[in-house]
Formats: C-alpha cells, sequence, structure tokens
C-alpha cells in the first residue's frame, strides 16, 4: 500500500520540493548578489548567479517529472519515463554553461586587473557565504531523500546543483576571508575554482542521464537480488538469462529460466507469473518483468543437478 501511495503522489510530492527550491534559491540569489555588490566580492557575485540558475534549473525539472509522470499512449508505448533523463541533460548544460561563465568572469578579473576589480571585500559577503553554505547543504540532502524515495533522476540533478551552491559557497567563503586577511587576489581565483566544481557537477548528472538513456543494466548487487529472488520460486530449475535496462527513473527486466518440460502450460504460466509478480513486488522501481520458460529435459535437469554439486 505504501508503494501505491508514494507512487499515487510522486508529482504532487515532486512539484512541491520544486517550489522549496526556488523560493529558497531567489531567497539566496538576491541575498548573495547584495552582499557581493555591497560588500565588493566577485566570488560572492559568482555564487549569486549560480544560485539564480537553480531556479530556472528547477523548472526544467519540474518539466520533465510532470511529462515523464503522464500514461503511456499509442506513440509512447513504454511511458515516458525517459524524459527526465531529458531533463537532467538540460540541467547539465546549464551548470557547464553557469560554470564556464563565471571561471571566465574569475580570469578576466586577473588578466586586467585594477584597484577596484580586486578590492578587499567586506564583512558582509562572508556572513553571506556561510548562510548558502548551511542552508544549500541542508536543501541537498532535503531533495536528495525525496529523490530517491520518489526514484527520479531530474530532482536527484536538482540536488545536486544544491550540493554544488554549498560547494560554490564554500569557495566563496575562501576567497573572501583571504582577501581580507591581504590576499585579494584569492577572491577570483576562488571564482575559477568555483568553475571547476560546477563543471565537475554537470559532468556526473549529464554522464548519469545519457546511461540511463541507453539501456545501461542495472548495478551487479541489484542484478544479484534479482537472481536470488527468481532462484527462490518453486519450479525454477536454472537462470538462463537475466537482462536488466534502465528506462529513466524505472527498470525493464527480461528473464529466462529453465523448467521441467512435463510441466503443463497451465503450471509452467503460473511459475512465470510468479516470478513476474515477485520480481515487479520485491523492486519497486521496475516497470516491467518479461518472463519466458525454456523446456529442461531429464537428462539435462540430471546433468545439472551434476553440476550444482
Amino acid at each position: 500500500m505504501k508503494k501505491l501511495h508514494v507512487t499515487s503522489n510522486r508529482e504532487k510530492i515532486a512539484m512541491r520540493i520544486s517550489w522549496y527550491s526556488i523560493a529558497v534559491n531567489v531567497f539566496l540569489s538576491l541575498g548573495k548578489l547584495a552582499a557581493g555588490l555591497l560588500g565588493h566580492s566577485a566570488a560572492m557575485v559568482s555564487d549569486a548567479i549560480h544560485s539564480a540558475s537553480d531556479v530556472f534549473a528547477t523548472f526544467i525539472v519540474m518539466a520533465g517529472i510532470r511529462i515523464s509522470g503522464r500514461a503511456s499512449d499509442d506513440d509512447h508505448q513504454y511511458g515516458h519515463e525517459r524524459l527526465e533523463c531529458v531533463a537532467s541533460i538540460l540541467l547539465a548544460v546549464i551548470l557547464v554553461l553557469t560554470g564556464l561563465g563565471i571561471g571566465y568572469a574569475g580570469i578576466d578579473k586577473i588578466i586586467n586587473q585594477d584597484a577596484e576589480a580586486i578590492s578587499i571585500p567586506t564583512l558582509l559577503p562572508l556572513i553571506a557565504a556561510i548562510v548558502s553554505i548551511v542552508v544549500k547543504e541542508a536543501m541537498y540532502w532535503y531533495t536528495r531523500h525525496y529523490a530517491l524515495m520518489l526514484q527520479s533522476d531530474a530532482l536527484m540533478a536538482d540536488a545536486w546543483h544544491h550540493r554544488s551552491d554549498a560547494l560554490s559557497s564554500v569557495g566563496s567563503f575562501i576567497g573572501v576571508l583571504g582577501a581580507r586577511m591581504g590576499f585579494p587576489m584569492l577572491d577570483p581565483i576562488a571564482s575559477i575554482v568555483i568553475c571547476f566544481m560546477i563543471l565537475q557537477a554537470g559532468y556526473e548528472i549529464f554522464t548519469g542521464a545519457v546511461d540511463k538513456m541507453v539501456d545501461k543494466a542495472c548495478s551487479k548487487e541489484e542484478e544479484d537480488a534479482m537472481r536470488a529472488k527468481v532462484e527462490s520460486i518453486p519450479g525454477v530449475y536454472h537462470i538462463d538469462l537475466l537482462h536488466t535496462r534502465q528506462f529513466g527513473s524505472r527498470i525493464f527486466v527480461d528473464v529466462e529460466v529453465s523448467a521441467d518440460d512435463s510441466l503443463t502450460l497451465l503450471q509452467s504460466h503460473q511459475i512465470a507469473e510468479s516470478i513476474h509478480h515477485s520480481i515487479e513486488k520485491d523492486f519497486p522501481n521496475v516497470k516491467h518483468c518479461m518472463v519466458h520458460i525454456n523446456p529442461i529435459s531429464e537428462v539435462s535437469h540430471d546433468c545439472y543437478q551434476t553440476e550444482i554439486k
């Protein structure tokens, strides 16, 4: 019952988390922008831009989750779950472009340095950085919790947006603190460090989304758990094949097993149904399990029994 309740409310929960993310990012981006401009910190202004980009990213998350939740139709008979991967890829592109822009601004500050460009930051950006680190790290864990619960790649990408923002605020904190201690060049250098942090996060989100669009198999641990479940079904002599492929946030499973060829069609069908229902029940992210029964003769059965002894 719990699985059905969570599944039926998946979109509603995701939308609520997304609106929380938007509210937090608007508040932080405006606060950090003000702190950066008033406190003379290039790193804090860059950090504010990063937070602002998260607002647009979250809207993409919302669109991806809403569209991927549509029921199957004649043109998309396997569903729309992969559209969450498309949303994740768009988020990764936004992250990379944001990171490159921040890195360029930092390099430009260093190359074209002057007294005004590298002026000493005030205490205000330092306070803003601390607040941002605490709030964004909390939002990362909050969003991650629901992303795992809902098996949502787009929501997990949004969680990493929060984590990358927290990391960029750490860079801002170091840059501002260093500048106030007499090393003003650390402020634009911190912007460059932030750039690489954001690029790394974008790369991880992009590769993860692509893997789920090209039918990558599940982890070995999850496949082993599925094998153990299939082997526990009465009437299954041997697993001939078990293939998995990720389909957005869901999984398709293909299983072939050997069974006694003296069984009736109805008995073989009951074994297949037991496998099908067990896999879909014990692995909530499995969208569909296809089962095929292969006959096993008495000779091959004896060979199999000898082999496993």
